[in-house]
């Protein structure tokens, strides 16, 4: 993301970039990890573009916050693992584009936070349903209530983010962790991975029975795989394996 003069704050022109990269993406079979980061150096995303919002009225701000809510579910839908690198500031619709990947790592000194009741508005591009998801209802309740910012180490220690590391004189440290959670996950059968994805997501919004029976539904479609029986015949040879996703 590189929209210095605002901060990667999610402007109209800003989303709609965002969208057709994710269209490329998902389409992409060369595609096994994909990792969200800045070039803006101490901010990851400031959230919504509240100069451009200001000039919109009622009925074209809940059309463009309707809009955020696609672009956070589009992320949160794309078939590879996603990665948050999170070096500076993720606030309001920023961390919710946080929230919508699958893992986070922070730089110990970025400052997160669904700051919205601070403005008089509250979270809709998803953070109401994903941080109690991934916080708990209590904590997610908390930080939602008092708008309250935090760093990367407490982000850590309440299961917000993956990792946190400190953060170098580049400004790029969560991104380099991230590169490197990126390649523990490159090596590993792409089309199992995807399945595993899918079954974690869909099966956490059911009942346990229902969710071992999506389990049985991915399982199944990896079973004829290629990747699978290349998985077999590695161990048996005691040799790495070699994947080509399908």
């Amino acid at each position: 993301m590189n929209r210095p003069h605002a901060r990667n704050s999610l402007g109209k022109v800003f989303v709609n970039e965002l969208f057709s990269a994710l269209e490329q993406l998902r389409f992409d079979e060369k595609v096994r990890v994909v990792v969200f980061k800045s070039e803006v150096k101490g901010v990851f995303c400031a959230g919504a573009d509240l100069k451009e919002r200001a000039k919109m009225d009622d009925a074209e701000v809940g059309h463009f916050v309707k809009r955020l809510r696609n672009l956070m579910d589009e992320i949160a839908a794309l078939p590879v693992p996603t990665i948050a690198a999170i070096d500076g500031y993720a606030l309001g619709g920023g961390l919710e584009l946080a929230l919508a990947c699958d893992l986070r790592v922070a730089a110990s000194s970025a400052k997160m936070g669904l700051i919205e009741t601070t403005r008089g508005l509250l979270p809709g591009a998803g953070g109401t349903q994903r941080l109690p998801r991934c916080v708990g209802i209590g904590l997610a309740k908390e930080l939602i209530f008092t708008g309250r910012q935090i760093d990367g180490q407490q982000a850590f220690s309440m299961g917000l983010v993956n990792h946190t590391v400190p953060q170098n004189n580049e400004g790029d440290a969560a991104y380099q962790r991230a590169l490197t959670l990126a390649k523990e996950i490159l090596p590993q059968a792409p089309f199992a991975v995807k399945m595993g994805k899918l079954a974690i997501n869909r099966g956490m919004e059911v009942d346990i029975a229902s969710g071992m029976a999506i389990e049985g539904m991915c399982y199944a479609q990896n079973i004829p795989t290629r990747d699978r029986q290349e998985g077999m015949a590695a161990f048996r040879e005691k040799r790495p394996p070699q994947f080509i996703g399908k």
